[in-house]
């Protein structure tokens, strides 16, 4: 079992700020195959995976091929941006 949280945009699309999921996935792009394939929300959410970012126990990852194995918890979010 693992805390997913979802933010901005991402959230909204999805209907939910975080939720626990029951996974089999090992790295963050497997984890988002496997939302994508519960609901067509989780599908439009992350159509366009290059439009987020992701952290595993609160580490920034440079790109979803990043590893998943023995995380408490992944969030997804739009990239940040300063003004």
């Amino acid at each position: 079992m693992i805390d997913v949280l979802y933010f901005a945009w991402v959230r909204e699309r999805i209907g939910l700020p975080r939720e626990q999921v029951e996974t089999q996935a090992r790295t963050v792009a497997e984890l988002v195959e496997e939302l994508k394939a519960r609901d067509p929300r989780y599908a439009a959410a992350f159509a366009d995976v290059s439009a987020l970012r992701a952290a595993v126990d609160q580490d920034l990852v440079d790109d979803f091929s990043a590893s998943i194995e023995g995380a408490r918890e992944v969030a997804f979010f739009p990239p940040m941006t300063g003004g």
